[in-house]
């Protein structure tokens, strides 16, 4: 099998990992700076008060010093525990344990003013991101034992100052994603079938795609802004391997179970379109103490109906190994803000948020994306020592309601059967975050 890792990534990822839980919803990481976690992201595409505008909006680059830098990441910890409820998997049973664990999110980002008017700017990030994982042979292990989705996004931008009102952003965006499934194969209750659970199942994929981003910022006043953004949608044509192997059990890689017979182990390839996002954003100082802040953003979930996984080698070249059906439906983010000046040195943050998640059914959830709509509690602080540097804080308590699952992937193929998984799932997730930002 050939190795799907790019060496061409190896400088970027010393500088910077690329992996993450998600806490917003679906697999999309809201967390590409710390700075405004303490508000819930509530204003995020017109704050611009920090180089990582260059993300959210990078018409925000006008409004900061002739040199910038930002760096900072966010530690996520989510749960996802199982209670089942009549489900039938065959020899599978237990619950999984904790699906969910810690991810980290950094990001980096650099601001520069090259003419009058004129702002050059780079950001990197992990936009998407996504890992569960369950003790092996659990109820749902049929469906899914690990989940792993990892981005890279490298954001080169540029802002123009149309005038004292308007400024302008544009960027552009290469972006890499990877994935690790793994599942338990061969689990069945078919009478005559030999049962030969334990072997396991693990997919590889790999890819690179471009996409871009845009928006304007609005000073109505002097305490008063408004910012608006669009990032594009992003099409991943990617490639990799299926791959069994048999936990030691010598029948599982055999023609008996029939899984090399099908062509259990071969090459693949997906295609995913990553959702497109548009935000509309405004900030209004109501005197010289407190701020109110103020968003709504877009997630176009529906790009991703549903995921074939296509086999390209061996006996079953062209037919589909497996297929995620997803159904994502599109999704709304409400968020409002408060920044309170407790002295010239320190502004104490505060936000609430609700989050709907794209999953439109128990039918269609996933084992390895046991996701509800959310509601975010979120508290923060800036330290600002001078006008040259600053250091924010921040942390969210994300409420998750108990969600119900009822996947019937049953089959009455021995490589194809995953089981019928019906139950509920308790999810919680917090996040802790630090920013650093420099002006020089």
């Amino acid at each position: 099998m050939h190795k799907i890792f790019n060496p061409r990534l190896i400088p970027a990822l010393i500088a910077v990992a690329f992996s993450g839980t998600a806490a917003a919803s679906g697999f999309q990481l809201l967390e590409q700076n710390a700075s405004g976690l303490g508000n819930a992201y509530a204003g995020s595409a017109a704050v611009a008060d920090n180089a990582s505008t260059i993300f959210y909006n990078p018409a925000g680059m006008t409004q900061l010093q002739s040199r910038e830098v930002s760096v900072g990441g966010s530690f996520i910890h989510t749960s996802y525990k199982f209670n089942n409820n009549g489900s039938s998997t065959g020899s599978l049973s237990g619950d999984g344990k904790d699906g969910g664990g810690w991810g980290f999110v950094p990001n980096a980002y650099m601001s520069m003013q090259v003419a009058k008017d004129w702002y050059v700017g780079l950001g990197i990030g992990a936009p998407f991101g996504l890992k569960t994982e369950y003790d092996n042979m659990w109820t749902g292990g049929a469906q899914s034992r690990k989940f792993d989705i990892e981005t890279l996004n490298i954001n080169p931008s540029v802002a123009w100052r149309v005038n004292d009102v308007v400024s302008l952003g544009f960027g552009v965006n290469w972006q890499r994603l990877q994935a690790e499934y793994i599942r338990t194969v061969g689990v069945t209750n078919i009478p005559g079938v030999v049962n030969v659970a334990g072997a396991t199942g693990t997919v590889t994929l790999a890819g690179d795609a471009w996409g871009w981003n845009a928006g304007a910022l609005f000073n109505l006043g002097p305490a008063t802004k408004v910012g608006i953004s669009y990032r594009s949608a992003v099409r991943h044509n990617l490639e990799g391997d299926s791959m069994v192997t048999s936990n030691g059990d010598p029948t599982a890689n055999g023609t008996v179970a029939g899984l090399n017979a099908a062509g259990a182990s071969s090459h693949v390839k997906a295609t995913i379109k990553l959702p497109d996002t548009a935000i509309l954003s405004a900030t209004h100082k109501l005197n010289d103490r407190v701020e109110v802040l103020g968003d709504v953003s877009w997630t176009g979930w529906s790009t991703i109906p549903k995921v074939d996984i296509i086999r390209t080698s061996g006996a079953l070249n062209g037919a589909t190994a497996q297929t995620l059906d997803t159904e994502f439906r599109n999704t709304w983010r409400v968020a409002v803000g408060t920044n309170y000046q407790l002295n010239d040195e320190v502004k104490l943050k505060f936000g609430l948020a609700y989050d709907q998640t794209p999953v439109p059914s128990a039918q269609h959830r996933l084992v390895s994306l046991p996701d509800n709509n959310r509601t975010w509690f979120s508290v923060g602080a800036q330290y600002k020592p001078s006008k040259a540097l600053t250091f924010d804080v921040g942390a969210t308590y994300l409420y998750v309601k108990s969600v119900d699952i009822d996947n019937n992937q049953s089959s009455a193929t021995v490589t194809s059967n995953r089981g019928w998984v019906k139950g509920s799932f308790d999810a919680t997730a917090f996040i802790l975050g630090a920013q650093m930002s420099m002006a020089f």
